[in-house]
């Protein structure tokens, strides 16, 4: 079975109606591959509703071209797959994880610790002043920031992160080739070239109401804690934070005016036990043990010997760089001046994914250091 017939059984498979990720996930625990499993579903039409049976018997050539094209269209596009050792660990630990995430941007962000913010599409002026204020000093602080690319709050926290030199994370709604709100592609530009932009959603799909509290669950998973700053009563916003407390996850709410509206949801958090926060240093500080740990967590993982390197040769005993002829050679072509991710791309000649995994290896380490700009440089 080649990558390319596989890859094409796992886009068959999460465009399949029914087939929810659990179902998904457990059927590759079964069946060992998505080859097998479609194989399987194929040859046992009562495990699938009518619908998903009509779609395996005739799959849409053009929209599994799509997907493909999208795939393997650039180097800093990629699905990732549930399978793979990048995948992040976080998000295994919630209800119902993704089997894949697509992704746009530098995917080994997804497994650094992230704040996520949240918060109204409508905000007001103090609103959007303080959401750039946490997103600025969280991510100077050392959180990524990962939001919904949303209107309001949402878009604010990107932006400040990014002004602040840092990467940011949109988990979004639609396909990963799509843009909601139209007015944020500016935006969706800007964070897929200096972050990542992540879909659960095949490329194309466009905006449905219920895919916003399914990507909520994500926002949430990935996330160390959640901060919404602003929120109505029905917000969707309190979605992600209830969800990021049913998950163990911390949750942070900024208090308000009792006069506004936009307020009553945060209070309402915070009479649920939510931590009332003023300033980002106090959501740095509740986080910190987290982030370490997760970070150790991450360190053992990599480094495991079960475990594969990014070049997905077979290793024994503790990984060590230092015996690993390619990192060698990737340090030695960076030398100690900065360079960024694409400019090591095409020095190395390693596609973006595998060689950020790389990188991320060499920073736990101690032998690269992450510079503002997607940008990385050998450590003295």
């Amino acid at each position: 079975m080649t990558d390319t017939e596989d890859l094409r059984a796992w886009l068959i498979l999460l465009r399949t109606p029914g087939l929810t990720p659990r179902n998904l996930r457990e059927g590759l625990v079964a069946r060992g591959s998505a080859s097998a499993l479609l194989g399987w579903l194929t040859r046992h039409e009562s495990a699938l509703k009518p619908e998903g049976r009509d779609w395996l018997a005739q799959p849409d050539e053009a929209a599994l071209a799509a997907d493909l094209a999208w795939v393997k269209g650039a180097d800093d596009q990629r699905l990732l797959l549930c399978t793979e050792e990048d995948f992040p660990p976080q998000l295994e630990a919630i209800p119902d994880p993704p089997a894949a995430l697509f992704v746009k941007g530098d995917a080994s962000l997804l497994l650094r610790p992230q704040v996520a913010i949240v918060g109204a599409r409508k905000a007001q002026v103090p609103g959007l002043a303080n959401a750039r204020r946490f997103a600025a000093g969280l991510a100077e602080g050392g959180l990524v920031v990962t939001s919904g690319m949303a209107d309001g709050i949402d878009g604010a926290a990107h932006e400040a992160a990014l002004d602040a030199g840092q990467p940011t994370i949109a988990v979004i709604g639609t396909g990963p080739d799509r843009v909601y709100p139209r007015k944020h592609h500016a935006l969706a530009r800007r964070i897929a070239a200096h972050g990542a932009i992540v879909s659960e959603y095949s490329p194309g799909t466009a905006v449905l109401p219920r895919h916003f509290p399914e990507r909520n669950r994500i926002i949430a998973g990935l996330s160390l804690g959640v901060v919404v700053i602003e929120a109505g009563l029905r917000s969707g916003s309190l979605i992600t934070a209830r969800v990021a407390g049913e998950q163990g996850r911390d949750v942070f709410a900024l208090p308000g005016s009792i006069h506004n509206p936009l307020a009553e949801g945060c209070h309402s958090l915070i009479a649920e036990g939510a931590r009332l926060v003023q300033r980002p240093d106090e959501v740095l500080a509740a986080l910190a043990p987290a982030a370490m740990e997760l970070g150790a967590q991450l360190r053992e993982r990599l480094a495991a010997g079960e475990a594969k390197p990014a070049t997905g040769r077979a290793k024994r005993g503790p990984f060590d760089w230092r015996e690993d002829e390619e990192y060698r050679r990737l340090l030695d072509v960076m030398g100690y001046d900065p360079a960024s991710l694409d400019a090591l791309v095409g020095t190395t000649g390693l596609a973006a994914g595998p060689l950020s995994s790389m990188l991320l290896m060499l920073e736990l380490e101690g032998e690269v250091a992450s510079l503002p700009g997607n940008r990385y440089q050998r450590v003295m």
